[in-house]
């Protein structure tokens, strides 16, 4: 029985290591120190995780997973910039959530690939080949998306966070924990993907406008506008390849 009672608290400690380890991102190296000694631990005597404890551990990450998505990678300014872009155009459910969720993550997928082969090279292969563990790994998966995220991150948003946080001055950037980091960089993603977002909602008001003053100017009070303008916007829209032009623009807008 006492066994079986450290097996679990064992096992409750590395869920709970996985969880820190990405609902915490600025201790992402004790915390993955922690579930390397813990995955040798969970065993006793230093034996790997059999096969069904090692599918418990997967699907316990997989509950943190939409989390890292959503916060340490380009998802979230594609995706509120998609759902501006539907709004613009007057449409309600065209195209659908799944659609523009199926968009976002490969288009998410297209920008990340240099970081992903980056994690790759330094930290997957050398692990599946045994010459590093698994805390080293994870370091240097995190030193990638280190990389990332501050190229895309304001010096204002960090700024912020760190007199918030009242934390000294850094003499670099890869001195910036992800304590801070983190918040600075979604709240630039939402600056950015609300200042693209105005852009391209421009145009479609324009039209909007004069559609609603020719109704006016007609006598015509009771048609709705969007109604009218509704195809003019698809029209322009479908003139200029606004899709390609939008899938285009968002991708360029994280290079450099």
């Amino acid at each position: 029985m006492r066994t079986d009672r450290r097996f679990w608290l064992r096992a409750a400690a590395l869920a709970g290591g996985a969880a820190l380890l990405c609902a915490a991102p600025a201790a992402y190296a004790q915390a993955a120190d922690g579930l390397s000694r813990a995955v040798n631990e969970i065993g006793g005597d230093g034996r790997p995780l059999s096969l069904s404890l090692q599918i418990l551990v997967l699907m316990s990450l997989l509950t943190v997973l939409p989390s890292l998505l959503l916060m340490m990678t380009s998802f979230t300014r594609i995706i509120i910039v998609l759902s501006i872009l539907r709004h613009a155009l007057g449409l309600q459910q065209t195209p659908p959530n799944q659609v523009l969720v199926g968009l976002s993550l490969f288009l998410s997928l297209f920008v990340m690939a240099p970081v992903i082969s980056e994690v790759n090279r330094v930290a997957i292969e050398p692990y599946g080949q045994e010459q590093i563990d698994i805390g080293t790994a994870v370091s240097r998966s995190g030193d990638a998306l280190h990389v990332f995220m501050m190229k895309q991150t304001r010096k204002t948003d960090l700024m912020m966070f760190a007199k918030i946080a009242k934390a000294p001055s850094y003499a670099s950037p890869k001195d910036v924990p992800f304590s801070i980091l983190l918040p600075a960089f979604v709240t630039s993603e939402l600056k950015t993907a609300f200042q693209i977002g105005f852009l391209i909602f421009l145009p479609f008001l324009v039209i909007d406008l004069i559609v609603a003053s020719a109704l006016m100017s007609l006598g015509m009070m009771m048609l709705s506008p969007t109604i009218i303008s509704m195809p003019f916007k698809l029209l322009l829209f479908v003139l200029v390849d606004g899709w390609a032009l939008t899938m285009g623009s968002l991708a360029s807008s994280f290079v450099g």
